[in-house]
C-alpha cells in the first residue's frame, strides 16, 4: 500500500473477531490491493470504489466504518421505502383523478411534518398509506368519473358496501380526503357529510385465558430445554408488555445487573424482573457469548452476530412459533390486565404509552376471544 490507513490495525482486529480467519484474510487482501489501486485511505472515498469496483468488500466495510464512525450513516431506508410504496399507490388512480390524490398524499405528510416540529405524535407512515389505499380503491371503483367533484353520497355508499367490516375504517380515509378537497376548493361540497359509520371502542381482539398464561408460564420459566430466546420474548411480552421493538433494540446498556432490572427502549423508568424473567435474560446472554460476537444486542442471531444491527422482526414472531402465538397477543393480554387494575396515567408513564392507547384496553372488554 502506497501509505497504511490509520484505521488498517483496527479493521484488521475488526475482522479477527467477527469473521472466519479465511474469510478474515481474504477481506484483508482484497482491501490492501484496492488501496492500492485507487491510492487512497479515506473511508468514504474507498467506500465509494468498492461499491462500483469490489462489492465483495461493502458489507465488510460498511460494518467496520459505520461501527467507528468513519462512515455517516445511510439515508433512513425506511422513510424512501415508504415514498416508493406511496408512489406506487398514487399510480394507480386513474389519471383525470390522480393529482388530487397526489396533493392529498402530500397534505398528510405536512400534517405529519408539523406534528413533529410541534412536539406532538404524529401519524405514522403506515397510516398514511392505508389513507392512501383507500383513496386508491375508491378512484378504482368510480369508474367514469372524470373530476372528483362529480362523486355523490351514493357512489361512496356503495363503494362502502364492498367491504362492510372496513367502513369506519374507510369512511376516515374518505372524510379526511374530501375535507381536504373542499378545503382547496377542488370540490364544492363534502358527500361524506350524511354517511355514518357505528365503531365498535375498546380492545376485541384475542387474549388468553388464565389457565393458557399459566401453561405458557411454566413452559419457559421451568423448561430449559427450549431455546432462551423463546423464552425471554415470551415472558417480557407475558408479564412486562414488552413490544416486539423493545425487544430488537434491547441492548446491554439497557440492564442494571445490581437491581435485577432493565428498561426497554422508548420507555422512561426502569423494571425490576422477576426471577424467570432474569433468568431468561441470563440465559440469553450466556447464548451470546456462545456465539462469539461483538453485537451488544440481546437477541443475537446467527445473522445479525458479525455486525452490530438488531434482529429482525420475524425473529421475534418466529421465536414463538414453537408455542404457537403473536407476541402482540402475549402483549394485549398483559395490557389488559394492567389497565383494568391501574391508572392509565401510571400506565403511560411506566410503558411509554400515549393516554389514547391505554384507554383502548379500559374497561376490560367482556368480549375478549379467548385463545
Amino acid at each position: 500500500m502506497p501509505a497504511v490507513p490509520p484505521w488498517w490495525s483496527d479493521f484488521a482486529a475488526h475482522l479477527a473477531d467477527h469473521r472466519h480467519p479465511i474469510y478474515a484474510a481474504d477481506v484483508v487482501a482484497a482491501t490492501a490491493r484496492l488501496i492500492t489501486a485507487v491510492a487512497t485511505g479515506d473511508p468514504e472515498e474507498l467506500f465509494a470504489h468498492a461499491r462500483s469496483s469490489a462489492p465483495e468488500l461493502v458489507g465488510a466495510l460498511t460494518d467496520f466504518f459505520r461501527t467507528h464512525g468513519l462512515l455517516a450513516p445511510p439515508p433512513d431506508l425506511a422513510d424512501r421505502r415508504a415514498a416508493a410504496r406511496r408512489t406506487r399507490r398514487i399510480g394507480a388512480v386513474p389519471g383525470p383523478l390522480r393529482p388530487q390524490a397526489a396533493a392529498f398524499a402530500d397534505f398528510l405528510l405536512l400534517q405529519r411534518e408539523r406534528a413533529q416540529q410541534l412536539g406532538l405524535r404524529p401519524k405514522r407512515l403506515e397510516t398514511v398509506e392505508i389513507r392512501l389505499d383507500t383513496i386508491r380503491d375508491l378512484a378504482l371503483h368510480l369508474e367514469g368519473h372524470r373530476a372528483w367533484a362529480s362523486v355523490t353520497t351514493a357512489d361512496l355508499e356503495s363503494f362502502l358496501a364492498l367491504a362492510p367490516a372496513r367502513r369506519a375504517s374507510h369512511l376516515a380515509g374518505m372524510r379526511q380526503f374530501f375535507a381536504h378537497a373542499h378545503h382547496s376548493r377542488a370540490i364544492l361540497h363534502n358527500p361524506t357529510d350524511p354517511i355514518t359509520a357505528v365503531q365498535q371502542r375498546g380492545f376485541h381482539g384475542p387474549a388468553l385465558t388464565p389457565a393458557r398464561q399459566r401453561t405458557l408460564y411454566e413452559r419457559w420459566a421451568t423448561n430449559h430445554g427450549i431455546h432462551p430466546h423463546e423464552a425471554f420474548i415470551g415472558l417480557a411480552a407475558l408479564l412486562h408488555a414488552a413490544t416486539i421493538t423493545e425487544l430488537r433494540r434491547f441492548t446491554d446498556a439497557d440492564i442494571d445487573p445490581d437491581r435485577h432490572s432493565v428498561r426497554f427502549p422508548g420507555r422512561s423508568v426502569h423494571l425490576p424482573l422477576d426471577s424467570a424473567t432474569w433468568k431468561a435474560l441470563q440465559r440469553c446472554q450466556e447464548h451470546r457469548r456462545r456465539l462469539g460476537t461483538g453485537n451488544r444486542h440481546l437477541l443475537v442471531t446467527r445473522l445479525t452476530r458479525t455486525h452490530h444491527g438488531p434482529a429482525g422482526a420475524a425473529h421475534i414472531r418466529d421465536s414463538l412459533a414453537p408455542a404457537g402465538l403473536l407476541p402482540r397477543v402475549l402483549r394485549s393480554t398483559r395490557l389488559l390486565a394492567l389497565a383494568d387494575e391501574l391508572d392509565a396515567k401510571l400506565l403511560t408513564v411506566s410503558l411509554g404509552m400515549s393516554y389514547a392507547g391505554v384507554a383502548h384496553y379500559r374497561p376490560y372488554p367482556k368480549l375478549t376471544r379467548p385463545v
